[in-house]
């Protein structure tokens, strides 16, 4: 026992010794140890399980002797560290215990993780299966059955692009943000439907120089010049007009349908009753202003945003009218003239065209005094046959050529020949009367070019053209409807 002892004190020394050594090169390397390692007679705590010896780390990452760790070993009573109270040490977790917590955490959190990426991946799924959908009915032409009696490829596109158009914006008859589920839904399905395009490229030779300055020409793939211009165009006309929308936010104006007033005007009723429009569209929202009439910077945004809006539709317009003149003239609408544009235009318009020296379209128009839409409409029909039937009698006497070499021909054509001038006229009466009539219908031969085009980057360009024509000027006439109920309030006061 005397033995055990001795031994036992030899090793406190030398674990005094050690310390002491230890906390030595502490002070060197600016430690200060902390008076609970080391009690006031200068004894030493010896090295039991649970304690760390006091190196650099433990002042930092020191164990404590906790009896709820399920990873301590356990301590004896009767050993040398009793002397050394455990009030001494701070009352923190085991590292056992907050890798644990830690680890509940991150699972938690990677299963949050993991929930979100499984609903990503599922609506990423729903977006392939609608796209694999999609591009079915196109190579199918809208025939689902099999039986090969769909319509060609670009028919397709225009009839989605025109029906996607009219789910979108069709019950979207006020100066309102679109909803955000049908925002979505216009971006998503339109690039889908324009990713067509992506594929249609031209080859165009491009010079390369090798390493050892041989110099070879390839042929390098581009988009196709009209798509190139037009689609980048159209779709920065798209978002302006969103924009245009999103833009009436908040606003002044309200709209009540039906004669009822709107739920957020408490301040007068609905102007159905006082302000009456002389139109047919009955099925439009009617806007309210407030008593006062609108402020002057609700007015100043508004005059704003219709000058853009009837930007925007001029362009649109000038695009689609462009792309349709590139199509080809069908055979059917051909075969269809009239012998005699003469019969075509009518007498009275006829001798007007042909006896003045100096074609005025817009003083004929006045003489005309078109009553209504259906009339313009029979009358543009009516000018483009004849304009088409002089074309191709003035081409005739050089020689007969097919249809398609017209446009070649018309060069060539003797300028002061009597059908030449009337083509050239009735060009002119043509467009005249639709720069009068923005909201003119298509003529039946652009319904019959876009019915039997082949093309299927025109058919892209030319309903996307159109329908952001109708939609910049629907805006417009929102907008004037909005100033004409506030014209009229203000003059009643």
């Amino acid at each position: 026992m005397d033995t055990e002892k001795e031994s036992g004190v030899e090793s406190c020394n030398l674990g005094k010794m050690e310390d002491l050594s230890n906390s030595d090169g502490n002070y060197d390397l600016g430690y200060q140890p902390s008076p609970s390692f080391v009690d006031q007679n200068d004894q030493s705590i010896p090295e039991t399980p649970g304690y760390s010896t006091l190196s650099g780390e433990s002042f930092v990452y020191g164990r404590t002797c906790s009896e709820t760790s399920a990873f301590s070993d356990p301590i004896d009573d009767h050993s040398c560290c009793s002397e050394a109270s455990t009030s001494h040490w701070p009352p923190t977790r085991s590292m056992a215990q907050n890798q644990a917590v830690l680890s509940r955490l991150g699972t938690k959190q990677q299963g949050n993780e993991d929930e979100k990426q499984l609903d990503y991946l599922e609506s990423l799924e729903l977006e392939l299966e609608m796209m694999k959908d999609r591009f079915a009915k196109l190579l199918l032409g809208e025939d689902m059955s099999g039986t090969g009696k769909g319509v060609c490829t670009a028919v397709t596109i225009s009839n989605a692009i025109t029906n996607l158009y009219a789910t979108v914006f069709g019950q979207n008859l006020r100066l309102e943000p679109l909803n955000p589920e049908k925002k979505a839904l216009w971006k998503r399905e339109m690039d889908c439907l324009l990713s067509v395009c992506d594929y249609i490229v031209e080859f165009t030779s491009k010079s390369q120089n090798l390493s050892n300055g041989t110099a070879l020409e390839v042929m390098k793939s581009r988009p196709r010049s009209d798509i190139y211009v037009n689609l980048p165009a159209l779709r920065k006309l798209d978002a302006m007009l969103i924009e245009i929308l999103d833009s009436f936010e908040d606003r002044e104006f309200w709209y009540a349908e039906d004669g009822s007033v709107s739920s957020n005007s408490s301040r007068t009723g609905s102007f159905r009753r006082v302000v009456k429009r002389n139109d047919e569209k009955w099925w439009v929202p009617v806007p309210c202003v407030p008593p006062c009439g609108l402020s002057e910077k609700a007015s100043k945004h508004l005059r704003h945003k219709r000058d853009c809006a009837n930007q925007i539709h001029k362009a649109a317009m000038a695009i689609n009218s462009g792309v349709l003149a590139e199509m080809e003239i069908p055979d059917s609408y051909v075969a269809s003239l009239p012998k005699s544009g003469r019969a075509s235009i009518g007498e009275s318009i006829y001798r007007f065209m042909l006896g003045t020296e100096k074609f005025c379209p817009d003083y004929l128009l006045d003489c005309l005094s078109v009553a209504s839409e259906h009339e313009a409409l029979e009358l543009a029909d009516s000018v483009e046959a004849s304009m088409y039937t002089w074309r191709r009698k003035a081409c005739i006497k050089h020689s007969k050529p097919s249809w398609g070499m017209v446009k070649e021909l018309m060069s060539d054509v003797d300028l002061s020949d009597k059908n030449h001038i009337l083509a050239e006229r009735a060009e002119s009466l043509l467009f005249a009367l639709k720069q009068r009539y923005p909201e003119l219908s298509q003529t039946s031969l652009d319904t019959c070019k876009i019915q039997h085009n082949r093309d299927v980057g025109q058919a892209t360009l030319e309903s996307y053209s159109r329908v952001l024509e109708g939609l910049a000027f629907n805006i417009v006439a929102w907008i004037e409807d909005v100033f004409f109920v506030d014209r009229a309030v203000t003059t009643q006061e």
